[in-house]
């Protein structure tokens, strides 16, 4: 039989490795794609979404972990200008990953078209028409100034929908308490490759992939913290 010193030593062991095994479990990951990368063309290439994807997303989740990782000392030691300096780093990797986490299943190879059902009724009510809808959309995203994301979101508060910009990776709900619904990244990593320097042609082009049903799943969820 083990002795006790032995038995307290090997449960310390287990519980450290358990520790561990969480630990790791927290770290943020790229989310698994749905579609293969040349699924979603003519609109968007394999090549775009290759490297929007795979060097683009994992980068902002790689540094996301680095950065959490070194926050978490910074306070455990309560380093207080550290922690305080790591912020924008934060906001824009964590941004970053929760932006590009949304636009993935935003898209699909089976999307386009007009939404249905509650969304439509309430791109109706807010909107007056769908048309009316990606117009202002576009011109929002086509319009903002150097890198960032045009979104429509949902206001908790009103229980309407807004159009809203972002700048950079701000998110859109930690920046104007918005719900994130449906996003359009106009970084130029996200359509240069096929689009050049047409920012229009691409925003117009994302509506041919929209998958309007992850964008209801995305509303019916936001109803539900009213």
């Amino acid at each position: 039989m083990l002795s006790t010193t032995a038995n307290i030593a090997r449960r310390c062991l287990t519980q450290t490795a358990s520790l561990g095994a969480a630990a790791m479990k927290l770290k943020h990951t790229l989310p698994d794609l749905k579609y293969d990368f040349n699924a979603l063309e003519p609109y968007i290439s394999a090549d775009i979404m290759k490297l929007h994807y795979e060097k683009h997303h994992n980068t902002y989740v790689t540094n996301l972990n680095v950065t959490e990782q070194k926050l978490a000392e910074a306070n455990a030691k309560g380093d207080v200008n550290t922690a305080i300096s790591l912020q924008p780093a934060l906001r824009f990797n964590g941004g970053g990953h929760i932006n590009h986490s949304i636009f993935w299943e935003n898209l699909s190879p089976k999307g386009g078209g007009e939404p249905t059902g509650d969304l439509a009724e309430q791109i109706k009510d807010d909107f007056s028409n769908f048309e009316r809808f990606k117009k202002e959309l576009v011109a929002a995203t086509v319009g903002i100034q150097g890198s960032g994301w045009g979104w429509l979101g949902y206001n908790p508060v009103s229980g309407r929908l807004r159009i809203a910009t972002c700048a950079n990776q701000d998110p859109l709900f930690a920046t104007t308490g918005l719900i994130p619904l449906f996003g359009i990244d106009v970084w130029e990593h996200a359509y240069y490759l096929q689009y050049k320097n047409v920012r229009p042609d691409y925003v117009s082009a994302i509506f041919h992939v929209a998958n309007w049903d992850d964008v209801s799943e995305r509303l019916a969820k936001a109803r539900m913290q009213e």
